[in-house]
Parts: structure tokens; sequence; C-alpha cells
């Protein structure tokens, strides 16, 4: 219901509150995430990557239930920062590419396949 009434053209913000589906997470305690997450939580309160962490379990099971996120670039942007975080990548800004000379060639990658189609 919340989807369809945030998708009317003439819709009526004030409204849109009871329409709302209240959203609970619940969690198993005894859970290894969960209780890795506590450790890491009480070792350092300030860790930005433990807070993004929880954000993500937050708004994938959100996705997961069938819900929309508010702001997906936020979420990408949270996905993007534990990846570089867990392969010891550090933003600096700039970007490199890395060529990579020992791969082997694709399946029909010549001249000739990857010529356009010339239309009569």
């Amino acid at each position: 219901m919340e989807r369809i009434m945030k998708a009317q053209a003439l819709r009526d913000y004030s409204s849109l509150g009871y329409m709302a589906a209240k959203k609970h997470l619940d969690l198993n305690p005894d859970h290894c995430i969960i209780q890795e997450l506590k450790k890491k939580a009480d070792d350092n309160k300030n860790d930005k990557s433990v807070k993004d962490l929880v954000m993500l379990l937050f708004e994938t099971s959100l996705l997961a239930s069938g819900f929309s996120l508010e702001d997906p670039t936020t979420h990408s942007s949270r996905i993007h920062r534990m990846i570089e975080l867990g392969r010891g990548i550090e933003d600096d800004g700039t970007v490199e590419e890395e060529v990579i000379d020992d791969l082997t060639p694709l399946e029909g990658d010549d001249a000739e396949a990857s010529m356009m189609e010339e239309v009569d």
C-alpha cells in the first residue's frame, strides 16, 4: 500500500504517514554476525565501518522484505566503501587503470567479429 501511495501523481502527503508500514527489524542476538558487530561496536563506538555495516544490514533487510529505499545512492556508496575496506583499497579520489595483459581473449574476439553489421 505504501508503494501505491507514493506512486500516486496527486497524492496527499498528510495521509502518507498513516499508510506507511511500520518497519521492525528483529535480530537474533546469538547470530555470529550480530555478535561480531557488537564486539566491534563495543571496541570503538565511533567506527564508521560498524555504522555502515549496521545500516547495510537494515537496508538489505528492507529490500529483501519488498520495501524500497528512500536514498539508493547512499546504500550503493556504503556497499562501495565496504568493498574497498574488504579489499584493502584506500580511496584517495584518483582512478588508476590497471592493464592486464595475461587474460585469455574472449571467444569471437577478432577484428571481423567486432565490426558492425552493414545494413542495406
